[in-house]
């Protein structure tokens, strides 16, 4: 098994992403940039208290952050975040193109014995 010392915030980022509201909710801030809490609670039918527990989810993971302007929560979204599991799945594509060139290599040896 692979290891590395970044295991547990790439597990963080995975657990925080997989729910599809949360999913949702970074999309929206990707789409539109900062937002307020009320504007993306308006996206889904829940109420306002359970979407700031998704966004409190979200920034425990780093994913997301909240600043304060005057009365106002926007949120912002944190891309470079996301880049661990777009290195991740880099990683996991590399070990795939390996293997498919030792398949292939495989197949090419029997092909020239027949």
């Amino acid at each position: 098994m692979v290891e590395r010392d970044d295991d547990t915030d790439l597990t963080v980022i995975l657990k925080a992403a997989c729910d599809p509201t949360r999913r949702a909710i970074l999309t929206l801030l990707a789409q539109h940039g900062a937002m307020r809490v009320t504007d993306l609670a308006r996206h889904f039918e829940m109420s306002l208290n359970s979407v700031s527990k998704h966004i409190k989810t979200l920034e425990s993971a780093g994913l997301v952050s909240r600043r304060t302007e005057w009365r106002e929560h926007l949120i912002e979204l944190h891309p470079d975040r996301l880049s661990r599991i777009h290195d991740w799945f880099k990683d996991l594509q590399s070990i795939w193109a390996l293997r498919l060139e030792k398949l292939e290599t495989l197949i090419t040896k029997d092909d020239i014995h027949d």
